[in-house]
């Protein structure tokens, strides 16, 4: 092989401290648009449910005070409240389960039973982005409260148990949770978020059964 000579070495040189520069830039201005991505996942889309939290919960109050009683696709179905996640928790739980209603908040399964009813009382929600309202559903814990405020009452559920299921695992949808084709005779709550973290490979489910009920005063 050829040695370049002084002048063909310099030149050489040049040309590759030119193409490392351009491949230092290419890649620092990559990162940099990840990490804008990274924070538009993580902050952009938090605020958005945020923004669609406010307006579910003044529906909510406009519900208790009386003035609203249908719920339809995308309108609010509860006030979510988990005692063990913090005194601020609280979201409004839309109806539906499709990817607008999940961005607004935890959804309920149209179908399954409603707060407080005989059936299983179902909600999913995201566990990373849109203010990732199920980060934490892994921290609850045998007892742990999930409170759900309705028009007509206020509902106390009692943890049982968590799960690890595969996303395919439909019977935890059950009226009776993991058991189908039995006939319910109490009232259930079932959890469902992604997992692990950052990826739709399982599901994390939380079981619970109705503890108390308080009726709201008129």
């Amino acid at each position: 092989m050829a040695i370049p000579s002084g002048r063909n070495l310099a030149e050489y040189a040049d040309r590759m401290r030119a193409t490392l520069r351009a491949v230092g830039e290419t890649s620092i201005t990559a990162g940099l648009i990840l990490m804008l991505f990274c924070a538009y996942l993580l902050w952009g889309t938090g605020a958005y449910t945020q923004s669609q939290q406010l307006l579910l919960q003044r529906e909510l109050a406009a519900k208790q005070a009386g003035r609203l009683a249908k719920i339809e696709l995308g309108r609010a179905v509860a006030l979510l409240r988990i005692p063990r996640l913090g005194r601020d928790y609280r979201y409004a739980v839309v109806e539906g389960i499709d990817a607008e209603h999940l961005k607004k908040g935890p959804g309920h399964y149209p179908g399954s039973a409603m707060p407080g009813q005989i059936g299983n009382f179902v909600l999913s929600g995201h566990r990373t982005t849109y203010a990732a309202p199920f980060n934490e559903l892994d921290q609850l814990e045998r007892d742990d409260e999930i409170v759900v405020e309705a028009r007509e009452a206020r509902y106390t559920y009692r943890v049982t148990s968590q799960d690890i299921v595969e996303p395919d695992q439909i019977d935890v949808l059950a009226p009776v949770p993991g058991k189908p084709g039995l006939r319910p005779i109490r009232a259930f709550i079932t959890l469902s978020t992604c997992h692990p973290e950052y990826s739709a490979a399982e599901r994390l489910i939380v079981y619970g059964v109705l503890k108390e009920t308080e009726p709201r005063k008129e």
